[in-house]
């Protein structure tokens, strides 16, 4: 199986290749060759292409002059480039897969709590709306015979080589304020439902669902079916590192005000519901079956952060410090985790 993977040199890309050089599948790469990419783990075992995708008339060229059986796409972001995709493989490709979000069903609570592919989608930001369109482009290429398609949409996905988002921030320094013994901060009452999923369970889901027939024209949620709250989380955080964890909770309008582009995971995320179900993923490809646990894939998650001295410190963040001194000025208690 002749797999093309354009991006690769992400998160969930490196869960994807380990994957599916176990499937004994032949890897190449496509990306501007500006970042280490998962290949840079296996060595030889994997192909690379350096271009830029955005160069459509290169891209579209070199696409041309060869077939794969599988491409996945882990970088598509706008209708332009989905575009691209469809005239550079339709005919060239046994399997087209789309890597795209849970961000595009927007924040809506369902009945029964956990979202599933039958979700309307009603994207709230920028990056779900463009992913949505995407989709849109993809499907009815499908639908028109060009190349079957397959659309994933995982949702938080974690692991070594990424720091640990936490719910105010992608990149955030509050687990060096946990491990200093200081408050954090949380939005709400900390009982909103989350789901995060390691790179590596992520990943065998998007290795596994290639060039299977029973996963062409379908979507599918690449989650762990692992319910928690923020509480939950930032108590496991905390537990990796050994100190338990003195959380402020405040609203979270309150929270982005102070700075909304800092904040955008929260103002865009994390401050709604994000509870989701891979039911039918496990149902069409049973290989997918999520082994990492939050609290094992957190401690793994933060101890490659120091190992990689990407470990953000809390030091000098004046903006945090006050907003934890307001707070405990306002007469909030922390709660302990």
């Amino acid at each position: 199986m002749r797999v093309l993977i354009i991006g690769g040199t992400g998160l969930i890309s490196t869960g994807i290749v380990r994957h599916l050089l176990q499937r004994k599948a032949q890897v190449t790469m496509l990306n501007r060759g500006r970042r280490v990419s998962a290949s840079a783990e296996m060595p030889g075992r994997v192909e690379q292409i350096t271009l830029d995708r955005n160069d459509f008339d290169a891209f579209e060229r070199v696409c041309s002059e060869k077939t794969f059986d599988v491409v996945i796409d882990m970088i598509c972001y706008n209708p332009p480039q989905a575009e691209s995709d469809v005239r550079a493989f339709s005919g060239r490709c046994g399997h087209f897969i789309f890597c795209s979000t849970v961000c595009t069903y927007g924040v809506k609570v369902p009945p029964n709590v956990l979202i599933d592919e039958s979700f309307p989608q009603e994207p709230i930001s920028e990056y779900g709306r463009n992913k949505l369109a995407c989709e849109r482009i993809f499907l009815r290429a499908h639908e028109q015979g060009l190349m079957p398609v397959t659309i994933i949409r995982p949702s938080h996905t974690y692991g070594p080589g990424s720091p640990l988002i936490d719910n105010l921030q992608s990149d955030p320094n509050s687990w060096d304020r946990i491990e200093r013994g200081l408050p954090v901060l949380c939005a709400g009452d900390g009982l909103g439902l989350w789901v995060s999923t390691h790179r590596d369970d992520c990943g065998k889901l998007l290795a596994y669902a290639a060039l299977n027939p029973g996963t062409f024209g379908q979507s599918y949620n690449a989650t762990r079916d692992e319910v928690f709250t923020w509480r939950d989380y930032l108590r496991d955080a905390a537990a990796a590192i050994g100190r338990p964890a003195q959380v402020l909770f405040m609203p979270a309008s309150w929270i982005i005000a102070h700075d909304p582009k800092r904040f955008t995971l929260l103002r865009e995320i994390t401050q709604f519901h994000g509870a989701y179900t891979s039911s039918r993923a496990r149902r069409d490809v049973p290989k997918f079956r999520c082994q990492i646990d939050f609290a094992s894939g957190a401690r793994q998650t933060l101890e490659d952060q120091k190992r990689r001295n990407a470990w953000r410190s809390s030091r000098e963040d004046a903006l945090y410090d006050s907003m934890v001194a307001r707070a405990q000025a306002a007469g909030v208690e922390p709660v302990v985790l």
